[in-house]
C-alpha cells in the first residue's frame, strides 16, 4: 500500500493568505483582494467565489468591476502615464530594480500562491517567479541602448493575459513596459492567479511604478481595456476566439497591439534513429500538464518508424509523476517532485475527458491512459480538476483534438507516409509558435523546416518562449501585431522614427526577423 500523504506544513491557503495580509496589508482585506487604480487600492467590484484546482479549497476570487468603473480606471492610468513618461530613465530603472528586489525577497510566497491558485508544482512555480525577476533584470541592465532614439507611447499599455504564467509573462511584461516609460494596466485572469498578481502589483506600486490592476469579465471590460482612446497599446495572451475579437477591435482603431494566440505546436519524426534522446525528452514535454503556449501536444510520425517511436515514447510517458503539489509523507518533507498537478479547473478537466471519450468513440486509438491510482493524493481530497496523461492515435478530423491545442496532458499522434503529408499535418492549425523536427540528417531538416509554419523550429529539441535576448512571435493565426523578446519588446511599446515598420504580423505588412 502507498503511504498515506498529508499537507506540507505551512502551505494551507489560510497560511498563504495570512502572509499576504502581513506583507501587503494595503492590497488585501480579511475576505478579499482589492483593485488598484488611480494610484490607490479600491474596495470596489463584486468579489466572486473561487476554489483552488489543487483540492477544491476556497480561495480569493476576482473583484469584478463594472464597465463604468473600468473606464474611470483607464482615464486615471492616462494621467499616470503623462507624468511617468517624463520621469528620467535612471529613476525609472532604480524603481524597477527595487521592485525586482522585493519580488525576490517574497519569492516563496509568490510561488506558493501560484501552486494554490493555478496548480503549478513547486519547482515550476518558483521558476515562474525567477524567470520574471531575472528576465526584467536583463532589461534593467541594457535598457539605455534599447531606448536610444525612442520615446514612450501616447497612452498606457493594456495587458490581458491568460492565467498560466502570471509572473514570467504578465508581471515581466508590465515591468519592462514601465521601464520603457509607459504606465501599465492589467486585467487579472478570470480563471486564477489574482492573489499572486495582487501581491506582485502591491510590491511594484510601493516603489512608485504606475500600475493599474483591475478584475472583470472580458466582455464587460473590453470597451475600456481595448477600445478606449486613452490606451496606447494592447498586449493580449490567450485563445484564438477571444484574440480574434481583440484583433478586430485594434485593427479598426489602428491601435498598437501584441496578440499572442494559441496554435497546435507539433513534433515531427522523419528518417530518425536517436530514440534514446527522444525518450528522455518526452517527460519534459508534460511540464505543467502541457498548459503552456509552447507545449507540444501533437506528434507527426513516419509510419515506418511507428514501432520504434512507441518503444521510446510509451516507457517515458509511464514515468510521469502527477498529483497534489503539496502532498507529502511527513509535514516537514520537501515539496514533491511532480511533472504536473491539476489542470486549471474542474470544468477544463471535464472538457478534456469528454473530448478524449468522443475521439475514441469516433475511432481514435488509445495508446496510453494514466489512472488516478498512479497519482499522489491526500485522503478524501477533491480531485475533480485532475486529468491523467492520455495518448491517442489518429484523432478523427471532427474532433477538436485533431486541429486545436488541448491545453492539457493529452497527446495525439498522426501517422504519415510522405514528406508532403508530414508538412500538412505539422501545419494543421494555420500557424504555430514553435515546432520541432527530429530527423537524422541536417540536410533533411534544412530542406523541410522552411515549410513548417512556426516561428521557432527545433532540430530534435523543444523550443520555448525564451528569455532575455531571444525573440518570440508566431506565424499565421497564432500571432497578430508586434513580435517581442529582446529589444523587440521595448520597440513594441515605444515610438521610433517616423514611418517605422515594426517586426510582426500586421494587417498591412508582415516583417519577420530571424528567430535562431
Amino acid at each position: 500500500m502507498p503511504p498515506t500523504l498529508t499537507l506540507k506544513s505551512g502551505t494551507a491557503w489560510a497560511d498563504a493568505w495570512q502572509r499576504c495580509l502581513t506583507v501587503a496589508p494595503e492590497a488585501f482585506r480579511d475576505d478579499r483582494v482589492l483593485n488598484l487604480w488611480n494610484a490607490a487600492w479600491q474596495a470596489d467590484g463584486r468579489a466572486l467565489p473561487a476554489v483552488s484546482p489543487v483540492d477544491g479549497t476556497p480561495v480569493a476570487g476576482p473583484p469584478r468591476l463594472d464597465r463604468a468603473t473600468a473606464r474611470q480606471a483607464v482615464r486615471a492610468a492616462l494621467d499616470q502615464h503623462r507624468a511617468w513618461r517624463h520621469v528620467p530613465l535612471p529613476e525609472r530603472r532604480a524603481r524597477v530594480a527595487a521592485t525586482l528586489d522585493a519580488l525576490a525577497e517574497h519569492r516563496d510566497l509568490l510561488a506558493l500562491l501560484l501552486v494554490r491558485e493555478i496548480g503549478k508544482p513547486w519547482r515550476l512555480a518558483r521558476a515562474d517567479v525567477d524567470r520574471a525577476v531575472d528576465g526584467v533584470r536583463w532589461y534593467v541592465d541594457g535598457i539605455d541602448a534599447m531606448l536610444d532614439g525612442r520615446a514612450p507611447l501616447d497612452g498606457p499599455v493594456s495587458n490581458i493575459a491568460s492565467w498560466n504564467y502570471p509572473m514570467s509573462v504578465l508581471v515581466h511584461a508590465l515591468l519592462v513596459q514601465a521601464l520603457a516609460g509607459n504606465a501599465v494596466v492589467a486585467k487579472t485572469p478570470t480563471d486564477g492567479g489574482v492573489a499572486c498578481l495582487t501581491l506582485a502589483t502591491a510590491l511594484a506600486a510601493r516603489e512608485g511604478i504606475p500600475v493599474t490592476l483591475v478584475s472583470g469579465s472580458g466582455g464587460e471590460l473590453s470597451e475600456a481595456l481595448v477600445r478606449a482612446p486613452e490606451i496606447g497599446c494592447v498586449s493580449f495572451v490567450g485563445g484564438r476566439d477571444t484574440g480574434a475579437a481583440v484583433a478586430t477591435a485594434v485593427a479598426d482603431l489602428g491601435k498598437r497591439h501584441i496578440l499572442e494566440q494559441e496554435g497546435l505546436n507539433t513534433w515531427g519524426v522523419w528518417n530518425f534513429s536517436d530514440w534514446e534522446t527522444l525518450s528522455a525528452t518526452v517527460p519534459k514535454l508534460f511540464d505543467y500538464g502541457k498548459q503552456r503556449c509552447t507545449a507540444y501536444p501533437r506528434f507527426v510520425v513516419q509510419r515506418s518508424l511507428f514501432d520504434a517511436f512507441l518503444a521510446a515514447y510509451l516507457p517515458a510517458v509511464r514515468t510521469l509523476r502527477t498529483g497534489h503539489p503539496l502532498a507529502v509523507e511527513h509535514p516537514d518533507d520537501p515539496y514533491p517532485a511532480l511533472d504536473f498537478g491539476p489542470v486549471i479547473n474542474a470544468a477544463k478537466a471535464k472538457e478534456l475527458h469528454d473530448q478524449v471519450a468522443e475521439a475514441i468513440d469516433r475511432g481514435a486509438v488509445p495508446l496510453h491512459r494514466g489512472t488516478p491510482a498512479d497519482a499522489r493524493f491526500l485522503p478524501g481530497q477533491d480531485t475533480s480538476a485532475y486529468v491523467q496523461p492520455v495518448t491517442l492515435l489518429n484523432p478523427p478530423r471532427s474532433s477538436p483534438l485533431h486541429h486545436a491545442e488541448p491545453f492539457g496532458p493529452v497527446d495525439t499522434i498522426v501517422l504519415v507516409d510522405t514528406e508532403a503529408e508530414l508538412l500538412a499535418a505539422m501545419n494543421a492549425s494555420n500557424g504555430a509558435l514553435v515546432a520541432t523536427l527530429s530527423t537524422d540528417e541536417r540536410a533533411t531538416f534544412d530542406r523541410l523546416a522552411p515549410h513548417i509554419r512556426a516561428f521557432k523550429i527545433g532540430h530534435g529539441v523543444p523550443r520555448s518562449r525564451g528569455d532575455r535576448d531571444e525573440l518570440f512571435g508566431g506565424f499565421g493565426a497564432s500571432w497578430r501585431g508586434a513580435f517581442v523578446g529582446g529589444d523587440l519588446l521595448v520597440r513594441a511599446v515605444t515610438r521610433g522614427p517616423a514611418g517605422e515598420r515594426l517586426p510582426g504580423n500586421f494587417p498591412d505588412h508582415q516583417l519577420v526577423p530571424r528567430a535562431t
